[in-house]
């Protein structure tokens, strides 16, 4: 039997229109998502503000003159909000026979930061990062470059401590340390009246003779706060928008197909009825 032209299958039929529960769910589903979109937008966009904020106070804190660092009157209230990267000049008497190699990895590439104790007049305690050596500064070849003695006066920028390293712990008992966490620091080497914070030194403090006296550097603080709000805040605001035009989409789809049923229906109703008679 050939087949009949214009033949349409029941895929091809265009569908009615959706029922009062399909819809309530759509519209239920659709405000849902707008308003969650435009909530998370407006979130990054006070996400962005503050991160502004805190890239410019900082900067602020890096560049300014060096302040005297807290002290044990001032340490309760150390916050890394208000603190981190401020820029601090304390004095005092390293104690270099307790020094700790902390794991870092740096451009110039892998080796160690020295955390060094400095003893202040005061009999306080502040865990400063001299700097960055490499892996063979004082290991197997025992090149390690005598330090600054005597009284030393230091400048750099205070920071908080660490309190873990991405896929690896500290392990005081073999003295393999992947973190800067000043108070396991302080209790591996004895040390009391220990700072809550250490300070990473500026680029000028370096060991004092030998070939290694440009070892540690110092000034290698990465200073770098990932600013990708205004991305994120475009992306929710345009799945908001898609949300709305999808939305209203369909609504025009449905109010047609609604149309044409009720002409539809209009046109049945009207061929069915019977023929009126004319006397």
């Amino acid at each position: 039997m050939p087949p009949v032209a214009n033949a349409r299958s029941p895929d091809d039929a265009e569908r009615g229109p959706r029922g009062p529960f399909a819809l309530t769910l759509l519209v239920i589903l659709a405000a849902v998502l707008f308003f969650g979109f435009v909530a998370l937008g407006t979130w990054q966009v006070e996400r962005r503000a503050w991160k502004l904020d805190l890239i410019a106070r900082v900067d602020q804190r890096v560049h300014a003159p060096a302040t005297a660092a807290p002290g044990p009157e001032q340490w309760s209230q150390v916050t890394a909000a208000m603190d981190e990267y401020l820029h601090v000049r304390l004095t005092g008497v390293f104690l270099h026979d307790r020094q700790t190699l902390v794991w870092a990895s740096t451009d110039a590439g892998n080796g160690f930061w020295v955390l060094t104790p400095l003893r202040t007049a005061g009999g306080t305690t502040v865990l400063v990062n001299r700097g960055f050596v490499p892996t063979d500064w004082c290991g197997r070849t025992g090149r390690c470059a005598a330090g600054p003695t005597g009284e030393t006066t230091v400048t750099g920028l205070l920071r908080m401590p660490e309190t873990y390293a991405f896929l690896r712990h500290n392990d005081p008992a073999h003295d393999r340390w992947y973190s800067r966490d000043v108070q396991a620091i302080a209790a591996a080497r004895g040390l009391t009246s220990v700072a809550p914070y250490f300070v990473d030194a500026d680029a000028a403090l370096t060991g004092a003779s030998g070939s290694n006296a440009s070892w540690p550097e110092g000034g290698l603080t990465v200073i770098d706060f990932p600013n990708n709000h205004l991305v994120y805040l475009i992306t929710w605001y345009l799945l908001a928008l898609m949300v709305a035009v999808g939305t209203w989409y369909v609504g025009r789809t449905e109010y047609r197909l609604r149309r044409r049923a009720r002409n539809v229906a209009a046109t049945a109703a009207a061929s069915s009825s019977p023929p009126s008679v004319v006397p």
